[in-house]
């Protein structure tokens, strides 16, 4: 069976169209590129073995730490240990997802100290550290385990409410 003459300018503006397309989209890494590729092999077992071979290499690369997978639930959990942080878009969190907005936390008090200049220092439970930045006081010194909930204020500031006490200005530095 012979293709017909139309056959080979199609494939060709098909490839153009698709390889623009790909542009577009984010880069795929080269082991999950290699498993994705599997797919066109029309033979089972010659499709079999690629699966087979680039189901290995993505599991030693994710070994080594050269890939790294999260699913939906890890994403939006890096998301929230990321709060307060002033960093440039991740999209790649965001893929197949619409990512909720997080305006604000609640943690605990791992621990808490007055700072040579009179502000508070408080370490969470996650590892986060929030420094106090204005000179406001508080009614109630922070200890290990109280609640805190931090929420954004405006431009990029934070305000954060110690065991239910008015909200202090701070900032996040770890």
């Amino acid at each position: 069976m012979t293709a017909p003459k139309f056959a080979l300018p199609v494939l060709i503006a098909a490839a153009l169209c698709a390889g623009a397309a790909y542009a577009q989209a984010p880069a795929r890494a080269p082991t999950m590129q290699a498993l994705a590729d599997c797919r066109a092999i029309t033979d089972p077992q010659a499709r079999l073995a690629c699966y087979d071979k680039a189901a290995a290499a993505m599991i030693a690369a994710e070994a080594q730490g050269d890939l790294v997978t999260m699913d939906r639930e890890q994403r939006r959990a890096m998301r929230r240990q990321a709060f307060g942080f002033n960093m440039p878009s991740f999209s790649l969190f965001d893929r197949g997802d619409r990512p909720e907005e997080v305006d604000r936390v609640t943690a605990r008090v791992a621990r808490a100290y007055l700072q040579g200049d009179g502000k508070w220092s408080l370490e969470l439970e996650d590892g986060a550290l929030w420094v106090q930045t204005e000179s406001a006081t508080l009614g109630r010194r922070p200890k290990d385990g109280s609640t805190v909930e931090i929420r954004k204020a405006a431009m990029g500031s934070y305000f954060i409410n110690i065991d239910g006490q008015r909200a202090i200005r701070a900032k996040r530095v770890k």
